[in-house]
């Protein structure tokens, strides 16, 4: 099965679906929240499901994965080393030289231009990568 097929019928977009609803709680929220970020900022992003339940959200290489844990939701941003962060959104994997991850606690505000920011420059990232190669 690759990342774009279904499984159990089902997309990755649906599953993550699934995945915000059976949280049924502010971790939900949040990581629907942050998708429709993601969704807004690049509307030709492909969401994709790896590791087993895990969104990942796409544009020529991975942008971000968001994974969920008991007291907050995690994005990960897979090339966020490389990228400029001048309002500090990273405050977690710090100690890497490759990714850099936003942990998001209950009730915490996110600061959506910052945001949208930081996925752009991502993409711009994963293009600039992908046109080198060909």
């Amino acid at each position: 099965m690759t990342d774009t097929e279904t499984q159990d019928g089902k997309s990755p977009s649906q599953l993550i679906d699934g995945r915000i609803e059976e949280l049924g709680d502010w971790r939900g929220e949040m990581l629907s929240r942050l998708r429709a970020l993601i969704r807004q900022t690049d509307p030709q992003v492909v969401e994709t499901w790896k590791w087993r339940g895990v969104p990942v959200w796409e544009h020529d290489g991975i942008i971000c994965t968001g994974e969920t844990y008991k007291s907050l939701v995690k994005l990960t941003f897979a090339k966020g080393a490389a990228l400029p962060d001048p309002t500090r959104l990273f405050n977690s994997s710090l100690e890497g030289n490759t990714r850099r991850a936003i942990d998001f606690q209950k009730g915490e505000e996110v600061d959506e231009e910052a945001f949208k920011a930081l996925v752009r420059a991502a993409i711009a990232l994963n293009k600039s990568k992908a046109t080198a190669k060909r």
